[in-house]
């Protein structure tokens, strides 16, 4: 008996936790009604990372997820994800687009929505300062000790590179690529494959430790990609990059995180 009352009150009280669950109500093309929830991995400066307070979010996909969020008439939030099981976070509902420099390639276009893009990037190698090593071509850094942030477009551009011009390099992979930056400025690896833009943030400094040796032309496109489906949510997004660039928001944003206009990296 002991038992049995012991269970019924255990069905009871779930049944009270689960009356008082409140129940999420979806928005017209948002998983949650009033948000429009956004997820980026934050430790990718100057696109998004922490402020020194280590809990506010900045950069320059903060200052355009924001944007977006106030001309669709929601509220920002901002989800912090692990890179590698970012984009599956679409499938599952559990945010509505991801704005965290996110390449648009062939491969995410069968599996994702993408808007037009709304920056161009090109891969950049970056060494001390103090550095004496002769780089003027990518295939230059054979036999170094080379890091990057793994499952990127640095990554991939790297290993791409070596098998077809035929030289390898040792392969450091980062969770982060600010580790990877870190790990250099320690002497620990030669040189940093490194996002072009996100190598803005860790040369402007004038007391920097790093230099750039040699860079790409942009040849890649950062977009936000959402799940596949939503259409209205792109067609939304889409119209609102063109009226960005139309008013000069998009310039203003541009100029405020790196210091400079790029509008022409995406014509």
């Amino acid at each position: 008996m002991k038992k049995i009352g012991a269970l019924i009150g255990a069905i009871a009280l779930i049944a009270g936790l689960t009356s008082c669950t409140k129940k999420v109500e979806k928005g017209e093309f948002t998983v949650q009604k009033g948000k429009f929830m956004i997820a980026m991995e934050i430790g990718y400066p100057p696109f998004e990372y922490y402020a020194d307070d280590g809990k506010t979010p900045m950069g320059f996909d903060i200052e355009l997820g924001k944007e977006i969020a106030k001309r669709l008439n929601l509220e920002p939030e901002f989800v912090d994800t692990a890179w590698d099981g970012i984009f599956a976070g679409l499938d599952t509902d559990r945010y509505d687009a991801v704005i965290s420099a996110a390449t648009i390639t062939e491969e995410r276009l069968q599996n994702y929505l993408f808007s037009n893009p709304y920056i161009g990037n090109g891969q950049s190698l970056i060494v001390r300062k103090d550095s004496t090593l002769k780089i003027n071509k990518f295939s230059d850094i054979a036999g170094m000790k080379v890091g990057y942030q793994a499952e990127t477009t640095s990554d991939f551009y790297a290993k791409k590179h070596a098998a077809e011009e035929g030289f390898t390099y040792i392969e450091n992979a980062y969770d982060k690529v600010m580790n990877a930056y870190d790990d250099l400025k320690l002497k620990r690896i030669d040189v940093v494959v490194s996002d072009g833009l996100v190598a803005v943030d860790y040369l402007a400094p004038k007391d920097t430790e790093f230099k750039q040796v040699w860079s790409g032309t942009p040849d890649e496109y950062f977009g936000i990609c959402m799940k596949k489906g939503n259409t209205e949510l792109q067609t939304k997004v889409n119209k609102i990059l063109e009226d960005m660039k139309a008013d000069g928001t998009l310039k203003n944003i541009y100029v405020k995180i790196f210091g400079m206009d790029l509008s022409d990296s995406i014509k």
